[in-house]
């Protein structure tokens, strides 16, 4: 976790400050400003623009009574966009950019989901949580793992309850 906020926090302003100084020594101050300035806005203007697609498509999912979930991953991901091109930059502004393309965002998406895809959950099989703690001399788990049988191994016998629910209002 240090790392990555190591990077975000340090090395990326350093590259930014690099990058827009050079930037600056061949287009001149101004110029590089209203480069920055500009990308910024045309960004956020397509941000919002396709925010409000992703936001119709997911109401018009839910609607069906599919689950949205490459909407919603599309919708962090156009927020990741729009955090990258008001941040003042052209390393930002272009990996921003590039989460603006449908097809890089449908990459980064099925990337995403393989990671989430949870399978032969229902057949008894768990997952585990390690984590170290101050000493490093042990680990923690969860009462998800196979080794501690408690309530987490009665949460999941591969049996389904099936049925059906009415709203009232």
């Amino acid at each position: 976790m240090f790392k990555i906020l190591f990077l975000l926090f340090i090395v990326i302003p350093i590259i930014e400050i690099a990058v827009i100084m050079q930037v600056g020594a061949i287009l001149g101050a101004w110029p590089t400003v209203a480069i920055v300035i500009l990308t910024a806005w045309l960004g956020a203007k397509n941000v919002k623009q396709q925010g409000i697609a992703t936001i119709q498509s997911l109401q018009n999912k839910m609607a069906q009574g599919e689950a949205p979930s490459d909407e919603i991953v599309a919708g962090l991901l156009l927020l990741v966009a729009g955090v990258l091109l008001v941040t003042p930059g052209f390393v930002t502004d272009i990996f921003g950019l590039s989460l603006l393309v449908p097809q890089c965002r449908k990459l980064l998406i099925n990337s995403v989901r393989s990671h989430l895809t949870v399978s032969n959950f229902g057949t008894g099989q768990s997952f585990s949580f390690h984590s170290q703690s101050f000493n490093s001399q042990h680990q923690g788990h969860t009462a998800f793992d196979n080794e501690s049988p408690g309530a987490g191994e009665k949460l999941h016998k591969g049996k389904t309850i099936d049925g059906e629910f009415e709203r009232k209002e």
